[in-house]
């Protein structure tokens, strides 16, 4: 059970950033990867964030910026703080981020025919097929570490 007594998909790191917090470079969500990498380099990432690790969003980002989800993992473990970690990351990312392009396509993750398709099948599995409200993938993170009620 979650902290208010919800169902949840299992180990929730309450303290991850949300996917809708921007780098300071303007990217969505690369905040969140950069979070779970540190986590996973400890070995103190939960069983329920390894499924998706590389994987999803943290995949679409770095296909988005052409490079390799391991390489930032790289990055993340063999940099002493976050300041070398960004100076590391601007160094490998391509100089026109596309800024809009990519946060655009995070929050609609889930709206195309597929995705809403897909999104309600997560959404029966949680006993949550009721939230209408929940719209993107973005939002069943939000929802799920219960930033959103």
């Amino acid at each position: 059970m979650s902290r208010n007594g919800r169902p949840d998909t299992g180990e929730i790191h309450y303290d991850l950033p949300s996917p809708y917090i921007p780098h300071a470079n303007g990217l969505l969500h690369l905040p969140r990867f950069i979070a779970k990498a540190k986590r996973h380099v400890k070995g103190e990432l939960g069983k329920s964030y390894l499924r998706n690790y590389k994987r999803g969003f943290d995949r679409f980002l770095c296909l988005h910026l052409n490079v390799d989800p391991d390489g930032i993992e790289e990055i993340v473990r063999s940099s002493a703080n976050d300041e070398e970690i960004d100076k590391r990351l601007a160094e490998i990312l391509p100089e026109d981020l596309e800024v809009a392009k990519w946060n655009r396509e995070l929050v609609q993750k889930g709206m195309s025919k597929m995705g809403r398709e897909s999104l309600e099948q997560t959404k029966n599995k949680m006993g949550i097929a009721d939230r209408d409200d929940l719209i993107s993938f973005a939002d069943m993170i939000e929802f799920d570490e219960e930033r959103i009620p």
